[in-house]
């Protein structure tokens, strides 16, 4: 009943900052645990951090931590992933997912974005 929209991404060099947003309509992210992935082609999609329903961080891959923050915004019905000091590994593309009842950062979600690309360039 969720639909999900990620936007935000783009080109920027190693160093840069980017902030990636998902706007929800259809339903209230309140009752929504919610996470950001990345895949690349030929790779498995991985898990960059989860939030639960009440605004704590979950779970976050170990290879962003300290630099990429994940937050919501219920009156906005929005996530956001503010991504900081980025590297050229995390060039991918970024979707974010919501689920009513999993969270985590497996690709267990129900509800998913159809992605937005971010590029980083030396």
């Amino acid at each position: 009943q969720v639909q999900l929209v990620e936007s935000g991404g783009g080109s920027v060099q190693a160093g840069g900052s980017l902030t990636l947003s998902c706007a929800a309509s259809g339903d209230a992210i309140s009752k929504y645990s919610l996470g950001w992935f990345r895949q690349v082609p030929g790779k498995e999609r991985e898990g960059v951090a989860a939030i639960g329903i009440g605004g704590l961080p979950i779970d976050s891959t170990s290879s962003v931590k300290g630099r990429f923050t994940i937050s919501r915004d219920n009156a906005k019905n929005t996530l956001y992933l503010q991504m900081n000091s980025l590297k050229i590994e995390d060039t991918a593309m970024y979707y974010c997912a919501a689920d009513r009842f999993y969270w985590g950062t497996r690709q267990r979600y129900q509800y998913w974005g159809r992605g937005t690309q971010v590029t980083v360039s030396s």
